[in-house]
């Protein structure tokens, strides 16, 4: 039975190691950057007009090849599989791409590009840029809540204070707001915002100039170093597991080694061990010598 097991956990694992193998994953990353080319193409009403079943057909043929290969990493890893985001993402992305694209479902057409997005999955690379965008979520989470209540506190203000000259622009507290936005971004703040308003409020660059200041460039460079530093972080995660892994490697070649030097080693004594038991007389003759010549033993007779 035991047997049985062994030999079903190696075929598995052989398979597990086939399909996440470099040469498969290297032809799976090939067919998504083509696949992507594809559905780029097929948004050209031209040459949809004269490729338009070849491009159809390629695109089928590669969804059948996800398909298969998803279903081969499933039955290596087994409910493991379901363990892993990442390899739950890929899954998630293949089965949207396999629900009929029509009648209600024609939007779900539209979705197929996201099988680009297993580019994310199995380029390591960015594969850590997104977890440490993921785990930067908290901190850009504060910072956001920060920034709201900046955007509040300065479209009271500016409501307050332009709302009936400009009412398009700050007639209301959610105007104010999108338009603070406009001017957070830098697009048109000074010619299409700021230089208008000051033409009725001389001093409303006292307003305008402490909000770009605090807006633009302290609140989103908190936001660019926090993910800066998550990926710093993601980083020396990852060095460290890399060093761990190397320690415990060297520590099992020691180990083996020395359990190797210590097998030879009894292997040596249990030799050494039968050849003086070879060499001495059998223990029925040794309990019958002699040790002192002319004395005779106890029980003779002279």
């Amino acid at each position: 039975m035991s047997a049985t097991l062994s030999a079903g956990t190696a075929w598995r694992d052989r398979l597990r190691d086939w399909i996440e193998g470099p040469q498969v994953q290297r032809l799976v990353t090939a067919l998504i950057v083509v696949n992507a080319v594809t559905l780029g193409m097929e948004t050209s009403s031209a040459l949809m007009a004269s490729v338009g079943p070849l491009l159809r057909a390629l695109d089928a043929a590669i969804l059948s090849i996800f398909v298969v290969e998803i279903a081969l990493r499933m039955i290596a890893r087994g409910l493991g599989f379901f363990r892993d985001p990442w390899s739950v993402f890929d899954f998630v992305v293949v089965a949207i791409a396999l629900v009929p694209a029509s009648g209600p479902f024609s939007v779900l057409r539209a979705l197929r590009v996201l099988r680009v997005l297993r580019l994310l999955s199995i380029v390591p690379s960015m594969r850590r840029v997104v977890a440490a965008l993921l785990a930067s979520i908290p901190g850009i989470g504060s910072i956001a809540v920060i920034l709201f209540i900046l955007f509040y506190v300065f479209a009271v203000i500016a409501t307050n204070l332009f709302g009936q000259a400009f009412p398009d622009w700050f007639g209301s507290i959610g105007r104010s707001m999108y338009t603070l936005f406009q001017v957070m971004t830098l697009e048109s703040w000074s010619m299409g915002i700021a230089r208008p308003v000051m033409e009725k409020y001389p001093y409303a660059w006292a307003f305008f100039v402490p909000f770009i200041l605090t807006a633009t460039f302290t609140m989103l460079n908190l936001f660019i170093g926090v993910i800066v530093n998550a990926i710093q972080m993601e980083e020396k995660e990852t060095r460290d597991e890399t060093t761990a892994a190397v320690e415990h490697a060297a520590r099992e070649a020691v180990v083996g080694a020395s359990r190797a030097e210590l097998e030879a080693l009894r292997e040596e004594l249990r030799a050494l061990q039968a050849l003086i038991e070879a060499r001495l007389p059998p223990p029925s003759s040794r309990g019958q010598e002699n040790p002192r010549p002319g004395v005779p033993l106890r029980g003779e007779t002279t």
